[in-house]
């Protein structure tokens, strides 16, 4: 039996709590902003450690969706859900079809997609009780965005060498990617293939192994990733990565990954700009993934379209580098700004 609760959390659109025990389903969903369309943005399985942490997150990921989608020119909101449990022991079809039971209850308000500890299949299983689910292939449309979120935080970090170092390509600089998963594999062949040197990072020993036999690339703990001695740091990782402690290790002039909310707190970009050091704002950089969903769910998702949309976000990130030094003010707040003009546009149009 599903129970729901609606949150009252301040800034939100809405946020539902979501537990059916017999499926062991415990969920949120929230939605931050409707202005440009329905919320959208994956689902997380993930152990936390109580409610709170749960609730944290999917507010920082809801409202990042909600610039993401803005600034990578899909009509689309703010959605993420978050489900409490461990994807390697808890997660079963009955978790997942309760899950999707309870994005179909708000009936178009939120689509979801995947995020960490969720894959392709199980959002096959999710979309058979829900017509609000995307991110998997069907007839050469769509699928995974893991390569493509990969590709379009490796035009980023093009077009951020681009800008800080005058490089006209990856080669010879060397760049520390924190976790290599599934993105961060990707990013890091991406990067071996263009002649950059890699220091890799993760708790998964198998695929630091992989990367090192692959890409000839060194290993270092998790813990020092982010004081390598490199030129481009890239956080692939769960979020947090540049926080109040470790910014002071940090060695390299460029931060550009994939992960979500890279910054523990907002203050951090205005640190980093002091520092001499240029900040991709995390929900540009990593937006192909959710990209690639928005033009499945609008049915416009062709390959030409995908590589175009993926180029662009090099492009978009010039603009913000190009405004914040201008400006004199960090990237991250350059990026809301901006994204916060394209939904005040839709307020007026709507």
């Amino acid at each position: 039996m599903m129970e729901s609760r609606v949150l009252s959390v301040d800034g939100w659109q809405k946020v539902v709590h979501f537990i059916d025990e017999s499926a062991g389903l415990n969920a949120l969903i929230a939605v931050h902003d409707a202005t440009l369309g329905p919320g959208c943005g994956g689902c997380r399985i993930y152990p936390y450690a109580d409610f709170e942490s749960g609730l944290r997150d999917v507010k920082n990921l809801s409202r990042g969706m909600t610039f993401k989608n803005a600034l990578g020119g899909i009509p689309f909101g703010g959605g993420k859900a978050v489900i409490f449990a461990d994807p390697k022991t808890d997660k079963t079809p009955e978790m997942l079809r309760a899950f999707g039971a309870a994005v179909e209850s708000l009936e178009g308000l939120y689509y979801t997609a995947e995020d960490s500890g969720v894959t392709e299949d199980d959002l096959k299983i999710i979309r058979s009780v829900t017509n609000y689910a995307a991110g998997f292939a069907h007839n050469g449309i769509g699928g995974n965005p893991s390569p493509f979120t990969a590709r379009g935080v490796w035009r980023g970090v093009q077009a951020a060498a681009r800008h800080h170092y005058g490089a006209a390509s990856l080669e010879g600089l060397r760049v520390s990617i924190l976790g290599i998963g599934a993105v961060g594999m990707e990013l890091a062949r991406l990067i071996h293939e263009e002649g950059g040197k890699l220091t890799v990072a993760d708790v998964n020993q198998a695929a630091v192994k992989e990367a090192q036999d692959r890409f000839g690339a060194e290993i270092v703990d998790k813990d020092d990733a982010v004081a390598a001695d490199v030129d481009i740091f890239a956080p692939c990782a769960l979020g947090g990565a540049v926080n109040s402690e470790t910014i002071g290790r940090l060695q390299a002039k460029i931060v550009a990954g994939a992960a979500n909310n890279q910054l523990a707190s907002p203050e951090l970009g205005a640190m980093l700009a002091e520092r001499g050091v240029l900040y991709c704002p995390d929900y540009v950089i990593n937006a192909a993934g959710v990209i690639s969903v928005g033009l499945e769910i609008l049915g416009t998702w062709t390959k030409q379209e995908m590589t175009t949309r993926i180029d662009k976000i090099g492009d978009t990130l010039t603009e913000i580098f190009k405004r914040a030094e201008a400006e004199n003010r960090p990237t991250g707040a350059v990026a809301d700004e901006m994204a916060l003009e394209i939904i005040e546009q839709g307020k007026k149009a709507a």
